[in-house]
């Protein structure tokens, strides 16, 4: 073939009657319905995905509405959706879009109402010789706001003799009212199996030999797009010297071999971090790029869930049988959530390989996550482990209840015995925001025991059940000792409920008194029970007094905060620079803590002492 006699496959392929057309058969049974019971609409909207076949679609429509053959005039004949592929007095001018009752116009360079005016004032003249004038507008959703609402009567009440087809991959950038006169189809992405087939016989038409993988990784990477499938197909022939196989189509689009892919699925699934990143290392070392290996593992990790779900349905994918076979060994053993996991890593992973400089770094780091997540828990198992332990502690100590190394014989005084605590429920308070939380004190950390850490993870681990010390001394004999207490413990809620809503009576080693505020949750005091039995390991006397006046710990500090600002307010100095500034207000007061200040003048230098007097003053 010459030079100049080439034609693209995407062109010389291109569908001429609705019989060529694939994927699209329930659009193709209602207008043969529609054209065999006379009721053709005036207008139609098409819309789909690019590649599908809008446009040629539009045409092969056109064509319908005004096959008639040699000899019919303009009033014979009818419409029809069965077209030979050759013939017809109008077909070969409508098909290379040059017949002058069919107008093509690109809304994307035509966007404005004159260009609307023009399409009105022609729509009233008769065809020139075909039965309807067909106007096609491509892109129709780029026309501005005026061009629609110019469009909208004709559109309504058209000529008789007056067809509109739209096309759009974005339909809803579309005025309803638009939308509303128009019958609407929706040209559907071609299934991987049928675009395979279909590139295998446009292939074999070619003379070109093309292997079944090589066609599936086309396949894939149009994405449903016939158009985007052939062009790739085009560009696949030129690349291999006239024949197609994988490693050819693999090499032109920058994929990895897939086969590696699993390799490394399998790898990250089975928490190998080394074998995985050899595995990544010797792929980018031979050029494949970090963002579409995670984009494979991704994709594999969707083939393996649905797989597991609906194996139907992956069977049509344009997956090879190789690797349907390995996915549904995947299927077999990895749990849904474990699944569901991984998906959501690599969707983070791809972000981050995006936006950092260097790539194969970051897809190194997306790897070691996923290799370190392999084993462990899903959120639900751990839930459910957590409960299981705790079930089973809580049965020892109903079964064997130790006794309390501080317990004394019993009186007449002694409070009744306390039932066991129960579970509290997960979610008992609503989580306060994070600012009203105080930070762990300096007191707290000295107190807090090396045995609150887990060794092997790193981070905090359940506290141990505390004793008394050796010399007798509770650990709790204080209001304040217990809030410390909580805070040790990390218990945020606890030290919330603490401080917000409870005013203290009395609080002494396994005796605790107070009053609960007007919004503190009424069971409170069985929560706060059942959380000192698990820190202390001992069962606490928790009662509710009525009579209490003293205020909340964080009512106290607002209370002290506001009494500092108003004696720093009475202070002259204070007084007066607030009147220089009107409107400045006092945010703080900080109070000074003398005996450091003591200190710091006792170990300062003789000669340096006027120095840290004047900064005191100052």
């Amino acid at each position: 073939m010459s030079e100049t006699g080439y034609q693209a496959l995407a062109r010389k392929y291109r569908p001429a009657r609705f019989d060529d057309l694939i994927g699209q058969e329930p659009m193709v049974r209602t207008l043969r319905n529609a054209f065999e019971a006379g009721r053709i609409a005036h207008a139609w909207m098409l819309t789909g995905v690019r590649g599908v076949g809008k446009t040629t679609t539009a045409r092969i429509l056109a064509r319908g509405l005004n096959f008639a053959t040699e000899g019919e005039g303009r009033d014979e004949g009818a419409p029809t959706v069965d077209l030979p592929r050759e013939g017809g007095v109008h077909c070969k001018s409508i098909m290379e879009g040059r017949h002058p009752d069919v107008i093509e116009m690109d809304a994307a360079s035509h966007t404005g109402i004159d260009d609307i005016r023009d399409i009105i004032d022609s729509a009233r003249y008769s065809p020139v010789s075909a039965r309807y004038k067909v106007y096609i507008i491509d892109e129709v959703h780029m026309l501005s706001k005026p061009a629609f609402n110019g469009l909208l009567k004709t559109l309504e009440e058209p000529p008789e003799h007056v067809k509109f087809i739209f096309a759009t991959t974005e339909i809803r950038r579309v005025p309803v009212t638009v939308l509303s006169r128009c019958q609407r189809f929706d040209l559907r992405r071609v299934e991987p199996d049928v675009l395979i087939a279909h590139l295998g016989e446009i292939a074999g038409r070619e003379g070109i030999k093309a292997g079944q993988d090589a066609l599936a990784l086309i396949a894939r990477a149009a994405e449903g797009s016939v158009r985007d499938g052939l062009s790739i197909l085009d560009q696949a022939i030129a690349h291999g010297a006239g024949a197609v196989e994988a490693e050819t189509v693999r090499d032109m689009l920058g994929l990895a071999d897939q086969a590696r892919i699993i390799d490394l699925f399998e790898q990250v699934m089975h928490g190998d971090t080394a074998a995985a990143l050899a595995e990544w290392q010797a792929q980018y070392e031979t050029g494949a790029d970090a963002h579409v290996v995670l984009s494979d593992l991704a994709e594999f990790t969707h083939l393996v869930t649905r797989l597991k779900l609906a194996p139907e349905i992956a069977n049509r994918s344009a997956a090879a049988p190789e690797e349907r076979e390995r996915g549904r060994q995947f299927a077999e053993s990895l749990s849904l959530r474990v699944l569901s996991r991984t998906w959501q890593m690599l969707l983070k992973g791809l972000e981050e390989v995006a936006q950092a400089p260097r790539p194969a770094i970051a897809a190194d780091m997306v790897l070691v996550r996923l290799c370190h997540a392999s084993d462990l828990p899903t959120p639900d198992e751990a839930l459910k482990k957590l409960q299981e332990g705790r079930a089973t502690a809580q049965g020892a100590q109903g079964a064997a209840p130790s006794p309390s190394p501080a317990a004394a014989p019993a009186t007449s005084n002694e409070p009744p015995a306390q039932p066991a605590p129960a579970v509290v429920e997960p979610g008992r308070f609503d989580a306060p925001p994070l600012d009203a939380y105080e930070d762990v004190t300096a007191k707290a950390a000295h107190q807090r025991d090396n045995s609150e850490l887990d060794p092997g993870s790193g981070g905090p681990a359940v506290a141990p059940a505390v004793a008394e010390p050796e010399d007798g001394a509770p650990p709790i004999n204080s209001f304040e000792e217990l809030i410390e207490f909580a805070k040790a413990r990390r218990d945020r809620l606890a030290v919330f409920a603490l401080e917000r809503h409870v005013r203290p009576v009395r609080c002494e080693w396994l005796r605790l008194e107070f009053s609960l505020t007007a919004d503190a949750d009424p069971e409170l005091p069985q929560i706060l029970a059942e959380k000192l039995h698990e820190w202390t390991g001992e069962r606490w006397a928790v009662a509710v007094s009525g009579d209490a006046q003293v205020p909340s710990v964080h009512q106290a500090r607002l209370d002290r905060r506001e009494q500092l600002i108003e004696d720093a307010r009475a202070e002259p100095l204070v007084a007066g620079v607030l009147d220089a500034f009107p409107g400045a207000e006092i945010i703080e007061v900080r109070e000074r803590d003398d005996d450091a200040d003591e200190d710091e003048s006792e170990n300062s230098p003789e000669g340096d002492d006027e120095q840290p007097r004047q900064s005191r003053e100052n």
